[in-house]
């Protein structure tokens, strides 16, 4: 029998209800994954320590935890068991989320210089945030399967807000604003792009607003944007010190903003140094979900606070703003109007913002990047009979093991928008075919059809776990909200599976990757996530690969030697293949 595919909705936000739920693993088979994806980085010691400390957890608190997460998916309102998880997993971290958190997009180059360009961003993403209000952005599809759009109600009018215990996430859907913030030389401006009416300003329009603004002589002599670059509880204690000290309107005006605009006044000498920019830059408000940077040359990127948004929709968010292409629309009347957005800073709000300023930029001085470029990409893979993502992770796994003598924990993110309120799921690319793969890759006596058996079946076990974590049976996020949930109840003291070498181990980073392709863009970066890890985010293009590193400056030769040994391993796995 011949089964149609449902008639989806055309609708942006039309298929949402019909998605089905993200699967509650059980808990023996979480459990059962669990010492699976441990067990390769793990001593037999460390191994019988952590099923001694599972079957303590399965025997006692486990049930009980399960049971709570299993009532809490059926309670009404509920999308999804991890409706919970993820606001604590991000707005729960306590350190700065500028560089350790928000991730960048560097755009393919545009022959606009830096007024024009910033125009035609500004035009295209309000553009798209018409389009969304009336529901007109066509929802992803997947290999004809509908992907969750729930993320797009926060890419604007959207900020993170700190707090104390745990930041909030401040936004609304549709938007009523009809402003953003344009930062120049650390100065925001309100910046009208919608007249009253509703209209749009035309690029021409909003560069005649933005050429104003950069002539605008109003000199601050000490920006307030350092303050979202401090640990979130610090910040939280400033921010109320700035409301104290009168300036809720313009805390206000940046926090309802569509998004922020930042003019560098700056030319970045390479994509290293635009993307390093992008990351870490000053002339920021780190808590907007969405910041538009373009430098003095016209390069151009994003920068994205990750609370509620992830890379995938980012990039159909960005393939929008680049693509050229608008809906007709009237366009407003004159000149868009702008005003400085004026902050009072007492002494003491001064000095914070000045030791904020100097501790981040210590911080940033502190992290070490490179980039890796190949002219080998997607279609080569194919060619091979290799899946190009299994290519990319074995590839960095050989070099790791090259570059420090070891295999270590590694992470990949895998999306699961094919849920309702689907994101991400954590997989764990380290199994005993990676090590054993890594094993012969380095050995002196293995012959290369050794090699080649190894490799493909280290390739096929990785394609294998991917579409498991693809289908929501992954491990990690299950027993860490099981934990979290003991923690909400103020009972997480006494399990023991938490402080267990499998639990630490395989979370402890040395690889943190994440694949973002889109031909718009040239690079993607975030930072390293522990300090001996390599952050590795990638764009794996059909003709071409390209890589961001970054690493803890005090372990940046390792780094380095990763990147040498990556291009040795990529020609490596080529000739391999092609034999």
């Amino acid at each position: 029998m011949i089964v149609s595919s449902p008639d989806w909705s055309t609708r942006t936000f039309g298929n949402e209800d019909r998605l089905p739920r993200v699967p509650v693993p059980t808990l023996e088979a979480s459990g059962r994954r669990f010492l699976e994806w441990c067990a390769p980085l793990l001593t037999p010691e460390e191994l019988a320590e952590t099923e001694t400390a599972l079957a303590q957890f399965l025997e006692g608190p486990g049930p009980e935890l399960q049971a709570a997460l299993e009532e809490y998916d059926r309670s009404p309102g509920v999308r999804s068991w991890l409706d919970t998880f993820w606001p604590y997993r991000y707005l729960g971290r306590r350190d700065r989320i500028a560089l350790n958190a928000n991730f960048f997009f560097l755009f393919q180059d545009s022959p606009l210089g830096q007024v024009e360009r910033a125009a035609e961003l500004t035009a295209s993403a309000v553009d798209y945030k018409l389009k969304l209000d009336d529901q007109l952005v066509p929802p992803v599809l997947l290999r004809g399967t509908p992907q969750s759009m729930v993320q797009h109600q926060y890419l604007f009018s959207a900020t993170r807000i700190p707090g104390a215990l745990i930041d909030t996430a401040r936004t609304r859907f549709p938007s009523p604003e009809r402003h953003i913030v344009v930062f120049s030389k650390g100065t925001p401006f309100r910046l009208d792009v919608l007249a009253d009416d509703g209209r749009p300003y035309s690029p021409a329009q909003l560069a005649d607003g933005l050429r104003a603004i950069l002539k605008d002589d109003h000199v601050t002599d000490v920006p307030a944007g350092p303050f979202t670059t401090k640990a979130r509880a610090e910040w939280a204690a400033s921010r109320a010190a700035l409301i104290e000290a009168g300036n809720a309107d313009a805390l206000e005006t940046i926090e309802t903003a569509l998004f922020c605009l930042c003019l560098d006044d700056f030319t970045p000498s390479d994509a290293l140094e635009a993307g390093d920019r992008l990351l870490y830059g000053d002339n920021r408000w780190y808590d907007k979900a969405v910041s538009l940077i373009v430098f003095e040359d016209g390069t151009a990127g994003i920068n994205v606070e990750h609370c509620e948004l992830d890379g995938t929709t980012i990039l159909g968010f960005t393939d929008a703003l680049l693509s050229g292409s608008r809906e007709e629309r009237e366009a407003a009347e004159g000149v868009p109007g702008y005003e400085v957005v004026e902050f009072t800073l007492t002494d003491a709000l001064r000095e914070d913002a000045q030791a904020a300023a100097a501790a981040f930029r210590a911080y940033a001085d502190a992290t070490a990047t490179q980039t890796v470029s190949f002219d080998v990409g997607a279609n080569r893979a194919k060619e091979l009979g290799m899946s190009p993502d299994a290519f990319a992770q074995m590839s960095y796994q050989l070099a790791h093991r090259r570059a420090k003598g070891l295999t270590g924990a590694t992470y990949e993110s895998i999306a699961t928008r094919q849920f309702q309120n689907g994101r991400t799921e954590a997989m764990r690319v380290v199994t005993p075919e990676v090590v054993r793969f890594a094993d012969v890759m380095t050995s002196s006596e293995a012959s290369l059809e050794e090699k080649r058996a190894a490799f493909r079946a280290a390739a096929a076990k990785h394609v294998s776990r991917a579409k498991e974590c693809q289908a929501g049976d992954a491990p990690e996020q299950h027993l860490w909200e099981l934990q979290l949930i003991a923690k909400r109840r103020g009972d997480a003291a006494d399990l023991p599976l938490y402080s267990s070498p499998g639990w630490l181990k395989s979370r402890d980073d040395y690889l943190s990757t994440s694949s973002a392709p889109s031909v718009n863009i040239q690079y993607f970066g975030f930072g390293s996530t522990s300090p001996q890890c390599i952050g590795i985010a990638y764009v794996l293009l059909p003709d071409r690969w390209n890589i961001y590193l970054s690493t803890p400056k005090h372990v940046s030769a390792e780094m380095h030697r990763f990147a040498d040994e990556l291009a040795v391993a990529v020609r490596e796995l080529q000739d391999l293949l092609a034999e």
